[in-house]
This record gives C-alpha cells, sequence and structure tokens, in this order.
C-alpha cells in the first residue's frame, strides 16, 4: 500500500510512485527519428536507449551497413516521474508520446530493457517473434547471457526462447540450444 501524498507533493508533478526515482520509459517517435531523438534527448541530459542493428543495404552502385532502429518508432528513456522531465522528452523534436496509458507513460522493469541491450552487446543471433503473452517463464543459467529472463517457444522444432518489452508489445527470439535454462 501506498502512503498518501500530501498536497505538497501532488502539486509537485509527481507521475509516478517515487519522487527522483529514474525509471525506463517507452516513447513513440515520428518514422526514422530515432537516432535524432536519442541524441538531442541525450544533450538534453537524459539516458536513453535506441537499440540498434547493423544491416546491410544493397544499392544499384554500392553495398553500405548501416544500423537501423530493432523498434522502428521507438526510443526508451529513463527518468525521474516528475513533469518537468516528462516535459523535456515531449519538447524534443520528433517526439509524439509516452507509450501507456493515456499517453502518460507506463514504466518499463529494468530487466526487459537490460535483456534486451545484453542481446544485442553479446551479438546473440536472433530473429523476430510475435508478441506473446502466455508462455512458460524461463531464465538462462551461466554464460555470457546469464539471469536473462524470457518465453520458452518452439520454432521449427528449434527451442527458442522470447524476449518480450510488454509495454510496446514488440519480442525477438533466439535459440537458446546449449544454453542451461530453468524454469522462473
Amino acid at each position: 500500500m501506498m502512503p498518501a501524498r500530501s498536497a505538497e507533493e501532488s502539486s509537485s508533478g509527481v507521475l509516478g510512485p517515487e519522487v527522483g526515482q529514474s525509471a525506463w520509459f517507452a516513447v513513440h517517435t515520428r518514422v526514422r527519428f530515432e537516432r535524432t531523438v536519442g541524441s538531442e534527448l541525450r544533450e538534453k541530459g537524459i539516458e536513453t536507449f535506441v537499440p540498434l542493428l547493423p544491416a546491410r543495404h544493397k544499392w544499384s552502385d554500392r553495398q553500405r551497413l548501416v544500423h537501423e532502429p530493432l523498434f522502428p518508432a521507438y526510443v526508451f528513456v529513463r527518468i525521474a516521474p516528475v513533469l518537468d522531465r516528462r516535459i523535456a522528452v515531449l519538447r524534443t523534436i520528433g517526439v509524439t508520446n509516452f507509450v501507456g496509458v493515456r499517453g502518460v507513460g507506463t514504466p518499463i522493469p529494468d530487466a526487459e530493457i537490460q535483456a534486451v541491450h545484453t542481446v544485442l552487446e553479446q551479438c546473440v543471433p536472433f530473429q523476430f517473434y510475435p508478441f506473446l503473452n502466455v508462455g512458460k517463464r524461463v531464465r538462462i543459467r551461466g554464460g555470457c547471457l546469464d539471469g536473462i529472463e524470457g518465453i520458452l517457444t518452439a520454432i521449427s522444432g528449434n527451442e527458442s526462447m522470447v524476449i518480450s518489452v510488454q509495454l510496446i508489445q514488440k519480442s525477438i527470439a533466439m535459440r537458446i540450444t546449449g544454453y542451461d535454462v530453468e524454469p522462473v
């Protein structure tokens, strides 16, 4: 049970449970503005996470390795849930709104952001997978992916784990053959 807020706290623009306690939020952006938004928010002193994937593009005269957003039109920001930080994000060119109920923004668990970050950092092969609400949650034990949680599934007979960012309903699936997996 949360303690009641005083009149002073309610007028301060607090949007979350604790003043000064930062959390991850998903921000919806204009198409192809993810890196621009991330850059501008970092200039404002806001921690951001724009997951990018290397992709080889081929034109008629050349090939080039480019980095595309893992989740197009989304940027993750870590801010304290206070009105002035939220307004600073919303006033950034390319930001359309926070993702959540009535556009206010819903905090994303740190573990979900960390799982996506770790998979990208360790260059673990994965494929996109439809978002799942149901399934058996599992955790990887040992190796470079120790502690990552997801949903155990079977894709074409191969054992896979789906890592989901629930708020934006996006998921990635990776093969977990060879990893020690335990139920959560």
